[in-house]
């Protein structure tokens, strides 16, 4: 029995979960869908709880993505892709005023710009069609691709409960219980995981979403940004001492680059993929742990994003910027990717927990066209509507929508409700496309790189099982380097890599 003077709540049922109110809880692995391949379904309770309590588990920053900065600039579009997309922000000519974040996924507000992690790429474009916002990283993949598990996913990559430490056995314990994972921790170990600057890394919007033109016709579409900087990378002791050096290294290089008239620029380009062709593409399109091999679906070029100016007021600008991927405008939509539809609510819903009900009314975040909104009221309530009805519909000639039928922006769905792993596509598996990366696309110092920074992380505290299962996991990547691995882990000679994700 715990001596706390606040001891923990009840014990842990003989099996499973439970809800915050003691019932038993369905699947913490599966959120509730309309078939396999179907849309996340509001009444999963479960789900909606657990990223709600997640949002709202520390305060007030962000959770995860606390440590950060940005600048703002324009988005111009030198191409024409009408026939894709009718969003007013995507047509040739277009100029759009935007504003981007870029930060570390699982670093606090204190923590080194320098640590290896995940960036983030926040994008919010101002258009004449109210706000839409690309809220990407640096990698064109993620760990998860369901987002029941994104609460459990960051736990492991923070602070154990007793001694607040970070740890190298809790972040590989999760990684090699969820090998959907291996994608995205190849990235992160090899090179890409230690970006030089934000200006020397590029940009992926990496969810698949939904392109819609002026005659109705939808398309999936894929988002890159490439640096016109070019890619650059610390190795881990760069890293390292750059990170004792100045911890907020990548912060002062953005703002002292655009101060000193170096106004950094990525080319977006896009993939796009006919919207019959994602029910048997040979990957599913919608999995976020998957790529669009270019040869399937080349880039298609689309424009230039440039950062021109920086922050007048780091905290009411940059701090207070909140970014979701459910502002979208007309013309584009979303996906059947699971992730992206739980971060559509998780996203608005932290927002309103980190800076208020009204975020949305801050300047920054403020959209450049009128709001005509039902929701009222609320902490720090500053824009109103006078005394016009509160209800719809209404005689009173507040205006209120009411459209019908099929949505521009829908899918077919059909099937029983059912917690399950998405539908497998013919070369669907966990570890092929990692395997490839490291095989076809890396070269022989990078593979080396990737197997010292893999061994040190693992040399540092992680245990069996674990450790065992993480030989296993990286020679379902590659046998080759699953192999040097543990042979380099078991030679206890590998260097200790550079402090952040995977690193203790």
């Amino acid at each position: 029995m715990s001596n706390s003077s606040n001891p923990p709540r009840n014990g842990s049922p003989a099996t499973g979960s439970t809800t915050g109110t003691g019932a038993p809880a369905v699947s913490d692995r599966n959120s509730l869908t309309l078939g396999p391949d179907g849309p996340i379904l509001l009444h999963d309770v479960h789900l909606l709880e657990q990223l709600a309590h997640f949002n709202r588990e520390k305060v007030p920053e962000r959770q995860p993505h606390a440590k950060g900065a940005g600048a703002f600039g324009v988005l111009e579009i030198t191409e024409d892709v009408s026939r894709y997309t009718r969003a007013a922000l995507f047509q040739k000519s277009a100029k759009t005023d935007m504003l981007a974040r870029f930060s570390t996924v699982a670093g606090e507000s204190g923590s080194p710009d320098t640590w290896r992690d995940v960036r983030g790429f926040s994008l919010k474009f101002y258009t004449d069609e109210g706000n839409y916002d690309l809220v990407g990283n640096n990698t064109p993949i993620f760990f998860l691709r369901d987002p029941i598990k994104f609460p459990h996913f960051i736990r492991s990559q923070k602070r154990l409960p007793d001694s607040g430490l970070r740890d190298n056995h809790m972040q590989w314990d999760f990684w090699t219980s969820n090998p959907e994972s291996a994608h995205q921790v190849t990235y992160v170990m090899g090179e890409r995981g230690l970006p030089r600057t934000w200006r020397h890394m590029n940009g992926y919007g990496s969810h698949t979403y939904m392109w819609i033109n002026a005659a109705g016709e939808k398309f999936w579409v894929k988002y890159h940004f490439h640096t016109r900087q070019g890619m650059a990378f610390f190795d881990n002791a760069e890293a390292a001492a750059m990170a004792g050096t100045d911890a907020d290294f990548h912060r002062r290089d953005l703002f002292e680059a655009i101060a000193r008239g170096e106004h950094p620029a990525w080319d977006l380009s896009v993939q796009v993929m006919p919207y019959a062709e994602a029910k048997n593409y040979r990957f599913n399109p919608f999995d976020l742990t998957k790529v669009w091999p270019h040869k399937d679906y080349p880039l298609i070029k689309v424009g230039t994003m440039t950062l021109n100016r920086n922050p007048d007021n780091f905290f009411a600008q940059i701090e207070q910027a909140a970014f979701s991927p459910g502002n979208t405008v007309p013309g584009i939509g979303l996906s059947p990717d699971k992730m992206l539809l739980g971060r559509a609510f998780a996203y608005a819903d932290a927002q309103r927990h980190r800076i208020g009900t009204n975020f949305h009314q801050l300047p920054v975040n403020q959209p450049k066209v009128p709001v005509n909104s039902y929701m009222f009221d609320g902490q720090m309530a500053y824009h109103h509507q006078g005394n016009a009805p509160v209800y719809a519909p209404n005689s009173g000639g507040h205006s209120w929508s009411d459209q019908t039928g099929p949505v521009a922006d829908g899918w077919e769905a059909d099937g029983e409700m059912t917690r399950s792993a998405y539908t497998l596509h013919a070369q669907d598996d966990d570890f092929g496309q990692p395997g490839t990366l490291v095989r076809e696309v890396w070269n022989d110092a990078q593979r080396a790189q990737f197997v010292e920074q893999v061994a040190g992380s693992l040399l540092g505290g992680v245990r069996s099982p674990v450790l065992e299962r993480a030989f296993d996991y990286w020679k379902h990547v590659d046998s080759d380097i699953g192999q040097r691995i543990e042979a380099r882990v078991k030679a206890g000679s590998a260097p200790e890599p550079v402090q952040g994700m995977g690193d203790g």
